[in-house]
């Protein structure tokens, strides 16, 4: 193990190899989140090819990560994690992005919650709501719901995804096929705006992208650690989605390419 001592030395040694060129990406990149290679180039008036190998070079000292077209500060990838864990990353945002969409559900809607930890603190806000009936594929939602009497639910029955204590399938499909919903409030891994919205679990991808054919609106809640990531199973390009709701750490070009596709960002 390296000790502090050393780490603190390695560390000004690293510094030290960089170049200009290298602290003006690296700078960018801080106010930017994701960089362009095409941009950089137009920036710092120098080849692709050099800009690229400038990437690869501050990759291999840990200071972003590569991907294609350019580099971002931080893993663009979303990895399944399990809920239990999840429940306890960006509490605060994740209740605030509930708050906001309790807005946008009214009396008497027939509304789609699917699974994700916003949507648990979704449903233990809608304690004192209705009449309302809500079809979910969420166990944890469900047993939220239970405590509103004014709630009518529907559960989708099939194979429980145990990682996410929801439930995914032929069964859960075939059931959800039955029905036609006024809103859709999903929660997902990744929010590209080339690939756009996506998840980790192929299977929850497949009903996710049911859930939005049998959904008249579609509301994403998703806090800004979201944006720039892909998840394994895309669930729909961004013109399938009518409202983002997210925190107010999402960057202004984030929002306003997100607005261009015909996405309401609300912002909380």
């Amino acid at each position: 193990m390296v000790s502090e001592k050393n780490g603190i030395f390695d560390e000004r040694i690293r510094m030290e190899k960089l170049i200009p060129r290298h602290n003006d990406i690296l700078k960018e990149l801080d106010e930017k989140g994701h960089v362009l290679v095409q941009d950089l180039c137009e920036k710092l008036n120098v080849s692709s090819v050099t800009v690229r190998k400038d990437l690869n070079y501050l990759e291999s000292l840990g200071l972003l990560f590569r991907n294609h077209g350019g580099a971002s500060k931080h893993v663009r990838y979303a990895y399944e994690r399990n809920v239990d864990e999840k429940e306890n990353i960006n509490v605060e945002a994740k209740q605030n992005i509930a708050k906001a969409a309790l807005q946008l559900i009214q009396e008497n809607d027939c509304i789609i919650l699917a699974s994700g930890t916003t949507m648990h603190y979704l449903a233990r806000m809608l304690v004192n709501f209705g009449p309302l009936t809500v079809l979910t594929s969420s166990l944890r939602v469900a047993i939220e719901l239970c405590n509103n009497p004014n709630i009518n639910i529907i559960q989708l029955g099939g194979e429980v995804r145990k990682s996410s204590t929801s439930i995914v399938g032929s069964i859960s499909e075939g059931i959800l096929k039955q029905f036609s919903c006024n809103k859709l409030f999903l929660g997902v891994d990744g929010i590209d705006i080339d690939f756009g919205i996506s998840t980790s679990n192929a299977a929850e991808a497949h009903l996710n992208q049911l859930m939005i054919e049998c959904s008249e609106k579609v509301v994403i809640l998703g806090d800004s650690s979201k944006l720039n990531k892909k998840g394994f199973g895309k669930i729909a390009p961004l013109d399938k989605v009518d409202y983002l709701i997210t925190d107010s750490d999402i960057c202004d070009e984030n929002r306003v390419a997100l607005e261009e596709k015909g996405v309401t960002v609300i912002v909380r």
